[in-house]
């Protein structure tokens, strides 16, 4: 999952509870204050949503350009993503294939 600041990566653990990575690179954001920031936010949001995540490991990874945002475009930017990322973890329903005619 992807937007133009912000990269989930995620992938099933195995285990009953999800966990957080953040790669917040020092390239992307030169001062450390804005990348505590930004996992601040990060780890609030996803604290907010991991009993529908559990079982996923998600790493969050950001683009130079998120330093610019305010907190409230942050958190919404993650808070579609962890929509998306729910969304395609949905378990889908099983289509029925139609019986083929043996006549």
């Amino acid at each position: 999952m992807a937007d133009a600041d912000i990269t989930l990566l995620a992938r099933s653990n195995g285990l009953d509870h999800a966990r957080l990575g953040l790669a917040i690179a020092r390239k992307q954001l030169p001062r450390a204050v804005a990348r505590n920031r930004i996992k601040r936010l990060a780890r609030e949001s996803f604290r907010q949503h991991q009993r529908e995540l559990a079982g996923m490991d998600v790493i969050v990874m950001v683009r130079r350009g998120i330093g610019e945002r305010s907190n409230s475009e942050i958190f919404t930017q993650l808070e579609a993503l962890w929509r998306k990322l729910r969304k395609k973890l949905a378990p889908q329903p099983e289509q029925k294939l139609a019986k083929p005619c043996n006549e």
